[in-house]
């Protein structure tokens, strides 16, 4: 049987793998948008932790951030994947189930990514928050506003429009660190590469278009972030 050849590598024909790699581009986009949204969400509310909160909580999202800024995201995922498929397991025991039940890897994954990525959005967004100037926070006190119509119409817009760059940079990371999930067998695009490469012997040509549609995944969602910022910083007077 003939090795297939760069080019047929890339056809949509019996012996190419273009729908397997776009599958698995699509699963990596996929668990990067999860995993960031989730980062958010925790970014959100670990910054509010930080700048407002209580000594109890501030201590938390300290320790929180110190903790998971200091220790690698592949041990991150598997501490969720493992540690998610002893505790199922445990559970599904309790009713009757017997051997293994392992914890979906693509939940596991963008936990994992998620619960990472929310420690760099918390400082993002707590720098972000400090950037605001306190003069436009006195000035919505002095016409009235009460403290949630200072949020909505002062600080979160303006909060957002300085944690934009910051924010577009974590994106990128958490692309990056979407392909680590491949370890617990989820379909994304390294994953569906390493098939690949095993079962043609073409290592190079499929972690090469791999990192091509990384590099695509990268671009796009670059011009996205930098439309983002036009929009929220319409209207600023630059120097």
């Amino acid at each position: 049987m003939n090795q297939p050849r760069f080019f047929d590598i890339l056809s949509f024909g019996p012996d190419g793998w273009a729908k397997a790699l776009l599958a698995g581009a699509w699963m990596t986009i996929l668990i990067a948008i999860t995993g960031y949204a989730i980062g958010i969400v925790i970014g959100g509310f670990g910054s509010w932790a930080k700048v407002s909160g209580g000594s109890a909580t501030r201590i938390a999202a300290d320790t929180y951030t110190t903790v998971l800024r200091g220790i690698p995201d592949l041990l991150v995922i598997y501490l969720l994947y493992f540690g998610g498929s002893t505790a199922v397991t445990a559970i599904g025991r309790l009713f009757g189930a017997e051997g293994f039940v392992g914890f979906p890897g693509f939940l596991a994954g963008s936990l994992a990514v998620g619960i990472t990525s929310g420690a760099q959005q918390t400082e993002v967004f707590r720098g972000a928050f400090k950037a605001v100037h306190r003069g436009e926070i006195e000035a919505a006190i002095a016409c009235g506003m009460s403290r949630w119509l200072r949020f909505r119409r002062i600080v979160a817009p303006l909060t957002l429009r300085h944690a934009l760059p910051g924010l577009g940079n974590v994106w990128q990371v958490v692309l990056k660190e979407s392909a680590l999930v491949s370890i617990t067998g989820v379909a994304e695009l390294l994953r569906q590469a390493q098939v690949g490469a095993g079962s043609t012997g073409l290592p190079f040509d499929f972690y090469l278009i791999a990192g091509l549609l990384y590099l695509a995944i990268s671009t796009m969602s670059g011009v996205l972030m930098r439309q983002a910022e036009r929009y929220f910083n319409r209207g600023v007077r630059r120097a």
